[in-house]
Formats: C-alpha cells, structure tokens, sequence
C-alpha cells in the first residue's frame, strides 16, 4: 500500500534516542533526559484557574471559533503593542492557530503547490523543512551556522548564503521560512538584519514566514526582534507567536500567526474547511494568561538562563566548549573532536547508554546538523549538575 504524503520521510532518529532511554530507565538506569524540548515549568497559576473555571460552564462544550475567539485575538494583538510596539488589527491581521506546528503546516498549503519551493535554513526544526514538501513542494536548504567564537551569531554568512541560494534557485523561489532564535542552532539576528531580509523579499515579490517560538527566551541583555517591527514588514511578512515557551503552555496548543492580512485571511479561510479551533476553555485561560500574568515570560526566561548556565559553565570544565546561546532553551553543542568520527546519532547513543544523559543528534534537524547534538534545558539545576558529571565520567577522551 502506497502512502504518497509520507513516503519520502526518513526515519525519525529522535525515537532511537527514545527507545534507548526509555529501555535504559525500565532496567533502573536513571537517564536525565535533555533531548526533547518539552517544558517543564508550569503554566501560569491564573490560567490554571480560569481553565477549571471555563471548563464546567457547559456552553464551552460546544465548537469555537476556528479562527480564535474575538477577546483571544484582541490579546494577542494588545501583547504585539505591549511587547513590540507592533499594532495589529484583530480582526484581519491575526488567527489562532493550534499551537505553532499546525499553523505552519497549513499555511504551507495556501503559499505552495507542486512545482514552487521555500528556502529553509539547514539544520532546522523539522517541520520547517517538511511543511513545504506536504504541501507538494521542494525545499531549497541554506546553511546556517549556530554562534562560535570566530563567527558571532553566524548571521552574516547566513544571509549570504540566502542570497547565494535565491540567486541559484529555478524556479524561484516564493516563501522563506526563518526562525530566530533559531531551533536547533540557538543562532540570533538583530532587528538590522530583519531590515535587510524585508527589502529583499519586498525587491524579490517573497514572503517572509518567521516562526518566533522563543520571542520572550533570551540572555545576556539580547531582545528578539519581531519581524514586524520592520517598517513595511506587514506587506510581504508574517509571524508565528506561541504561548508554548513564552507562557511555558505547552500541552495546551495554542499559538497565532499575525502580519500580512492577505496571507492571515487565506489561512483563516482554509482553516474553517480543517478545524473548529482549539477547545474553547483552553482559549478563555489563553486570553487570562495574556492579559493577568503578562510578566510571566520574565520567570521562564529567568530558569532558562540558570540552566543555560549551569550546563554551559559545566561542560566548560571537563573540557567541553561551547559558546553560550544567546535564545532559545537549547544548547547547540559541537561534537567534541575525539568523537566527531562517530557522528552525532552514534555520539548520542552513546551518551544515553554510557552517560545516561539522552540529547537529540543534530543529523534528525536535517542536513549541516551531524557534527552537533541539541541539549533541551528541560532539567533542574542539580539534575543538569548530575548531568555534568555523568558526562565527565564518560567521555575520557576530553582530559
């Protein structure tokens, strides 16, 4: 039996890790697991409460509004002024979509077809570079480095090699998906740069997707900027916001996509076809959380940054040298010399099964991403502390 859309996926390396964690914790073995990026800090307690609240009242039971509830877009909206300075019409500049990944996936669908293709940065979170190829189209990679000490943010040559890969690329292509604070590379851009991409894609007739997953997870005095906040931004961009770090609501699915109104009403209007919105208690605690708990992105980003450090600052002393991130609550690490030949799903294995410490390998995000393997900050400072020793214990070869 043929299965078309699923036919060209690869293995998905993630559950090898998983199943070797999985079966290392059945017989005793207690792994402390940085490999998949699923918060653990709690959502915020008036959300919490509102849900249970909403949640009894009957009339919630029914279908929503597949394209969020008024009051959840005027949130969203009112957090696009609050925190980026950014006016968007509720009505016609933003739809809720549930949660980031299932925004993007059908907006693929009304910007490509058969025969266009996107521009996607390698490595990437996967459904960047598999969003465009369900919706029938091809992926054109461009390689993007994470931060390094002789290389910054790795924003300069990454532009470059966008250029490189528009000017190469027949038929040209119509969309390119960015996402900074980039997932998995950690690699950050400055509002400058987001100028630049705008007047390329206004010269070039493209449309700009940024997925801005981790708008509020951010270090050392460093701000991400929305895209939007480009002047003329709205006419050829659109972002992805989520509550899912920013707001640590992960299992709550629930996330929006503002900017251009002609790109949020073609989504809006295939949405309506697909889905009835997410369960309208969730987007009644939403709405609570945005407007009651604004503050709370500042205690997320706070535990984020104490881990970063912690692991960062840790691997530094058995000899494992990373250059700190700037966003995001991952850790881009090389693989250390002595084991680069095993290449990262090996290393990663290893790591589980000797270590019993479990990252995701770089290879599973894509092409460029073999030579590293993503730490998830997803442990306490004292289980990442036990990680660090673990990891001391076990990789021999750094002393």
């Amino acid at each position: 039996m043929e299965f078309r859309r699923i036919n060209g996926l690869p293995p998905y390396v993630f559950a090898h890790i998983d199943a070797l964690k999985l079966g290392a914790r059945r017989s005793g073995r207690d792994v402390i697991d940085m490999a998949f990026g699923n918060p653990d800090l709690p959502s915020p307690d008036v959300a919490v409460e509102k849900l249970a609240e909403a949640v009894r009242n009957p009339r919630n039971h029914r279908y929503s509004a597949s394209r969020g509830i008024p009051k959840l877009r005027e949130a969203a909206a009112a957090l696009y002024q609050r925190r980026f300075d950014v006016g968007l019409d509720p009505d016609t500049e933003v739809v809720t979509t549930i949660g980031a990944k299932e925004g993007l996936s059908h907006l693929m669908w009304v910007l490509l077809g058969p025969g266009d293709s996107a521009l996607v940065p390698s490595p990437s979170y996967p459904i960047h570079i598999y969003a465009p190829l369900f919706a029938g189209a091809d992926v054109r990679h461009v390689r993007l480095e994470g931060p390094s000490a002789t290389d910054g943010d790795g924003s300069e040559v990454f532009f470059a090699n966008l250029m490189e890969a528009w000017e190469s690329a027949w038929p040209k292509p119509r969309v390119v998906i960015l996402s900074f604070p980039h997932n998995p590379t950690t690699a950050c851009v400055d509002l400058a740069w987001m100028q630049r991409i705008v007047d390329f894609a206004h010269e070039h007739d493209i449309v700009l997707v940024h997925d801005f997953a981790y708008a509020d997870i951010s270090f050392d005095g460093y701000s991400p900027p929305s895209i939007l906040q480009v002047p003329g931004a709205k006419d050829v961009a659109v972002e992805l916001y989520s509550l899912t770090k920013s707001f640590s609501m992960a299992g709550w699915r629930l996330a929006f996509l503002v900017g251009n109104a002609a790109v949020v009403a073609a989504l809006t209007k295939l949405k309506s076809y697909l889905d009835y919105g997410t369960f309208q208690p969730v987007q009644i605690a939403a709405t609570v959380a945005m407007n009651e708990a604004p503050d709370y992105p500042k205690v997320v980003n706070a535990t984020y940054q104490a881990r970063r450090d912690a692991l960062c600052d840790g691997l530094d002393r058995i000899g494992w040298h990373i250059s700190k991130p700037r966003g995001t609550m991952f850790v881009w690490a090389p693989i250390p010399e002595p084991y680069r030949e095993m290449g990262s799903l090996e290393f990663a294995s290893h790591l589980v099964s000797e270590a019993e410490v479990a990252a995701s390998p770089g290879v599973g995000f894509g092409p460029g991403g073999d030579g590293h393997v993503r730490f998830a900050l997803i442990e306490n400072e004292q289980r990442i502390g036990q990680a660090v020793r673990n990891l001391r214990r076990t990789l021999t070869k750094l002393r």
